[in-house]
C-alpha cells in the first residue's frame, strides 16, 4: 500500500478534488465525497473489499454516532422555530447581553455548552437560537453561525472533561493534573474566542446563506421562557451531569441512570419529548406537521455527512498514523520544537482523517515514551503539551469531519463558502492555541 510522501500528497489532491468538483463544477458534495473515497483507496493501493469495508464501516459508524442526534436535533429545532420558542429565547439572551453583541453571546454561550457536550450535538441544539437571534438583531446568520462553531470548537478540544483532551492527558501520563490542565485550557479559550469572534463578524457579514427557517411564527402566541429553554437546556444538563459522573467515577446503580440518562442519544430525545410542549395543541397538525418538517430538514444533511464520514473512513484505513508515528520514534528536540511537532503531528492527523478526538488520542500515544526524555514531567509542562495537541486537533476542519458538514448544513452556509471561513477559521484557531502555548511555555521554563 502506498505510503510515505505520495500518500499524503494523494489525500492532498483528494481534498483539492472535493473543493473544485463542489464549488467549481458544481457537482454535489455527496457525489465528490464518494469520488474522492474511492479514489484514494484505489491510488493508494487498497485491497478493494478493504475499500468497500471501510466505506461501508466509515459511512455507517457515523451515522451510529450522530444519525439519529442530528434527526432529533432537527425535530426540535424546527419546533422551536415554528412555535416562536427560539424568539422567545433569543428576547432572553438580548436582554442578558445587549443587541450590539450577539455574536460574542453565542460564542461564550458555544464554549460553555461544549465543554460537557460534545460540539456537534451543541451545534445542533442551538441551530434554532443562532436563526432567532439573528432575526431579532438583524445580524447575518452566518456570523453568528461562525461564532457559534468557533466557541464550541475551543473547548471541545481544550478542557476536560471532554473526552479528546482527557483521553490524551491519560495518554501522556497527566490525568493526575486534570485541573491545571482545565485551568489552562480556560487561559487559553479566551484570546482564542476573541480572535474567532472578530473573524466571524468580519467574515460572516461576507457570507449569504440558504434559507433553513421552515415557518414565520409570528402570528402564534409567544410561549414561555420555561417551555421554551427546556428542549435546549434539558438535553445540555443530562448531557453534562453524565459527563461528570463519567469524570467523577461514580459507580453503582445511580451511575448507571446518570450514564444512561446523560448519553446524547436520550438526552436529545427528552429533549425532543419536552418541545412537544411548545404545539398550540396536541392534533395531527403539529404532532406529524411539525416534526415531519424535522425530519425532512435532517435529511440532506446526514446524507453529506455520511459520505464525509464514508471519506474519513477510507484515510483512517491508510498508513498514515503508522508513517506519522515513525517520524516522531526517536527524535531528540528542544521543549519548545517538541510542542511545534506536536502540534503539527495532532494537525497532520486531524487534517488527514477528520476526527479531533482521534486526533488527540493517537498523538498522545505516538508522543507518551518521549515524555520524560524531553523532561516534560510537571503539571504545568504536560498540560501544555496536551495544550498543544489540542491546537492541533483543531487544524483544520473540512469535509472529512462531520462538524464541518454539521456546521454548513444547519447554517445553510455554501460549501465554498464553508471552506473560505469556517475552515480558515478553524486554522487561524489551532494557530493561537500554538503561539500561546509556546508563549506560557517560555514563560515557565
Amino acid at each position: 500500500m502506498l505510503t510515505g510522501i505520495p500518500l499524503l500528497i494523494v489525500i492532498f489532491l483528494a481534498i483539492v478534488f472535493i473543493v473544485v468538483a463542489s464549488s467549481l463544477w458544481k457537482l454535489h458534495p455527496f457525489v465528490a465525497l464518494l469520488l474522492a473515497t474511492i479514489m484514494v483507496g484505489l491510488t493508494v493501493g487498497m485491497p478493494l473489499q478493504t475499500i468497500i469495508l471501510s466505506i461501508n464501516k466509515g459511512f455507517g459508524g457515523l451515522m451510529g454516532y450522530i444519525g439519529l442526534i442530528v434527526i432529533m436535533g432537527s425535530v426540535i429545532g424546527a419546533i422551536l422555530e415554528k412555535s416562536g420558542g427560539a424568539m422567545r429565547i433569543a428576547d432572553l439572551v438580548l436582554k442578558l447581553v445587549g443587541k450590539k453583541r450577539p455574536a460574542l453571546a453565542m460564542s461564550l454561550i458555544g464554549a460553555t455548552v461544549s465543554v460537557p457536550v460534545f460540539c456537534d450535538s451543541g451545534f445542533i441544539i442551538l441551530s434554532g437560537l443562532n436563526k432567532a437571534l439573528a432575526k431579532q438583531t438583524s445580524t447575518k446568520q452566518a456570523t453568528l453561525s461562525l461564532a457559534l462553531a468557533s466557541g464550541l470548537y475551543t473547548t471541545h478540544t481544550l478542557i476536560p472533561p471532554t473526552p479528546g483532551p482527557i483521553a490524551a492527558a491519560g495518554n501522556i501520563g497527566a490525568s493526575d493534573y486534570l485541573g491545571t490542565i482545565m485551568l489552562l485550557g480556560i487561559i487559553i479559550s479566551i484570546p482564542v474566542l476573541l480572535v474567532s469572534w472578530i473573524f466571524a463578524k468580519r467574515k460572516g457579514m461576507l457570507i449569504d446563506v440558504l434559507d433553513t427557517s421552515t415557518m414565520d411564527a409570528s402570528g402564534l402566541e409567544m410561549p414561555s421562557v420555561f417551555k421554551a429553554c427546556m428542549p435546549i437546556a434539558l438535553p445540555i444538563l443530562l448531557i453534562g451531569i453524565g459527563s461528570m459522573a463519567k469524570f467523577m467515577q461514580v459507580e453503582g446503580g445511580v451511575a448507571d441512570i446518570l450514564l444512561f440518562l446523560g448519553d446524547p442519544l436520550i438526552a436529545l430525545f427528552l429533549g425532543m419529548i419536552s418541545s412537544f410542549f411548545l404545539f398550540p395543541s396536541f392534533d395531527k397538525k403539529y404532532l406529524t406537521g411539525w416534526v415531519s418538517d424535522g425530519i425532512s430538514l435532517s435529511g440532506p444533511i446526514l446524507i453529506i455527512t455520511g459520505a464525509g464520514g464514508a471519506f474519513g473512513g477510507v484515510l483512517k484505513a491508510t498508513p498514515i498514523a503508522d508513517l506519522v508515528g515513525s517520524w516522531v520514534a526517536g527524535g531528540q528536540f528542544s521543549g519548545a520544537v517538541f510542542l511545534i511537532i506536536s502540534f503539527l503531528i495532532a494537525a497532520l492527523l486531524k487534517t488527514s482523517q477528520g476526527s479531533s478526538t482521534s486526533a488527540l488520542v493517537i498523538t498522545s500515544s505516538m508522543l507518551a515514551p518521549l515524555m520524560t526524555t524531553m523532561g516534560f514531567d510537571t503539571a504545568i509542562e504536560l498540560a501544555l503539551v496536551v495544550m498543544a495537541l489540542g491546537g492541533g486537533a483543531m487544524t483544520v476542519s473540512h469535509a472529512n469531519d462531520s462538524y464541518f458538514w454539521v456546521v454548513s448544513q444547519f447554517s445553510g452556509i455554501k460549501m465554498k463558502d464553508a471552506y473560505r471561513s469556517y475552515t480558515v477559521m478553524t486554522g487561524l484557531q489551532g494557530l493561537v492555541v500554538l503561539c500561546l502555548t509556546l508563549l506560557l511555555y517560555a514563560f515557565v521554563s
